[in-house]
């Protein structure tokens, strides 16, 4: 037990339970922590061998500013709340259209560049950003918490089926050639072109054919998910204390052992892996810096600090431990300076993972120090690729049932903030209704921006960030920019009500 003047975020747990939370953090953000380095070294066309160097350099990084932002250096880094940093999705596109536009080793060196220059000026504009506090009231942060959850339901239910949903069906290339033939000989039959004359159109007898993809939804692969799921509830409802802190932890050590005995997992990349290898900065030479480069990455770094917000807020109320502008500026700052040390260390911009947030609920455990322990975690697997090897061979689809109860939580708690919103004042329907609207729009329509200007597509195809920008105007529309604290204690109250 903590004594009564040590805060749940602060208190120091044995060292056991330590090392089990933190290995449990991990294995929740491990799958989004290397998929950032596959993609973005497979566009820039490097060797596995560099993309083996990026993934490690990636879990190195990971550790490093999970360290930075849980355990604070000085008053200008660190949030000291419960979070894990990792690469940021929100980058993806914009780094894959340089990579595109510029492989090799050139490129690599370019958007490392890039990546420093973004991280400076993110580290500048963090106290601009945190002194947005006050146009974050309740029926904002819970709006922009509940599309969280929303949102990161996708990852989960793409984890247990066997990947996003365009991957349930591909184009069936023989049935197709076939149809194009056969319209090719119709339309000749049909009308003898004239000498000179060019060929008629051609119409296909009906829509494009479609094949399903028999590992997407596979049935035995839903079943291990739905046993996580199970297992986890189980141990939710029944287990006491560290057992059910652990509870997504063991669900997941009991998925992999049904997949093993099953044959779908593998350890063949274990047993190839060497045992240390050091991430050393520059690997790929001195960066160059484009001023358009790191001008966008400085948008994409503003959209991430946006929803970054929203994440320390969360845990704010999850954990109740206030927040201030200034410490809010310390974790932003943070964000800023990972994205520099990623740059520096041949990797990708960092944020905190919104997959953890999820995790804190679960169990309950609000201390930072867990975090710590899980930044000592990844340090190790950056350093042993062994080990990291391990943890990669995970399949997704175990994950897949921990995902649904972690995300799930995330949105549950954002509807538990709105509990304690005055909704008596009809203007806050309104906010939350237009808000969760907005948040929805790159859910359902993931293309919906593609007419727009591209460098646009960043922002746009963020539902978090929509919500976020729809949930800030409307309030300051219908009720000004006034803090009510009153209603954000009822709201911190809610969210802390496990």
């Amino acid at each position: 037990m903590a004594s009564p003047e040590v805060h749940p975020v602060d208190e120091k747990l044995p060292a056991g339970r330590l090392a089990a939370l933190g290995l449990q953090h991990v294995l929740v953000m491990y799958a989004g922590a290397i998929a950032v380095p596959l993609i973005v070294g497979r566009a820039l066309k490097l060797t596995p061998a560099q993309v083996a160097m990026l993934i490690s350099a990636d879990l190195f990084c990971c550790g490093l500013v999970t360290l930075v932002q849980s355990l604070g250096v000085t008053r200008w880094f660190g949030i000291r709340l419960p979070v894990m940093m990792g690469v940021t999705f929100a980058a993806v596109g914009p780094m894959v259209s340089f990579a595109n536009a510029m492989p090799g080793v050139d490129g690599a060196r370019a958007l490392f560049g890039a990546i420093m220059g973004a991280g400076v000026v993110s580290m500048l504009i963090a106290p601009l950003v945190s002194r947005l506090l006050r146009f974050f009231p309740p029926v904002v942060t819970g709006t922009i918490i509940a599309i969280i959850g929303i949102s990161l339901m996708r990852v989960g239910v793409g984890w247990a089926t066997g990947g996003p949903a365009p991957m349930a069906q591909s184009v069936d290339v023989p049935r197709l050639v076939a149809m194009v033939d056969a319209a090719k000989a119709a339309a000749a039959a049909a009308v003898p072109a004239a000498p000179g004359a060019s060929a008629a159109a051609i119409k296909l007898a009906g829509p494009i054919p479609m094949v399903d993809n028999p590992g997407y939804g596979a049935l035995d692969n839903l079943a291990i998910a739905a046993a996580v799921l199970v297992f986890i509830l189980l141990l939710v409802k029944y287990a006491k204390g560290f057992l059910a802190n652990v509870s997504v932890l063991l669900g997941i050590v009991v998925g992999c052992a049904v997949a093993a005995g099953l044959g779908k997992m593998g350890f063949e990349k274990v047993g190839k892996a060497a045992w240390f290898d050091l991430v050393t900065p520059f690997a790929f030479g001195l960066p160059t810096f484009d001023p358009v480069m790191i001008l966008t990455m400085s948008l994409v770094m503003l959209v991430v600090m946006i929803e970054s917000t929203g994440m320390f807020l969360a845990l704010s109320d999850m954990t109740g431990k206030p927040l201030d502008a200034p410490a809010l500026a310390a974790g932003l700052r943070t964000d800023g300076l990972g994205t520099l040390i990623g740059g520096l260390f041949n990797t990708f911009p960092y944020t905190s993972f919104s997959q953890n947030v999820g995790l804190v609920g679960v169990t309950g455990v609000r201390s930072r120090w867990v975090c710590v322990a899980a930044g000592l975690i990844m340090l190790v697997l950056g350093l042993v690729p062994k080990m990291g090897a391990l943890v990669e061979s995970i399949p997704q689809f175990v994950l897949g049932g921990a995902g649904l109860v972690m995300f799930g939580m995330v949105a549950a708690t954002g509807i538990r903030i709105l509990s304690g919103v005055d909704f008596g004042n009809r203007h806050n329907l309104y906010i939350v209704a237009l808000s969760i609207g907005f948040g929805l729009i790159p859910l359902v329509a993931p293309r919906w921006f593609q007419q727009m200007p591209h460098a646009l597509h960043p922002l746009l195809e963020s539902g978090i960030l929509l919500t976020s920008l729809a949930a800030v105007a409307l309030n300051l529309f219908f009720n000004g920019a006034r803090e009510d604290r009153a209603a954000a204690v009822g709201a911190a109250r809610a969210a802390q009500a496990h």
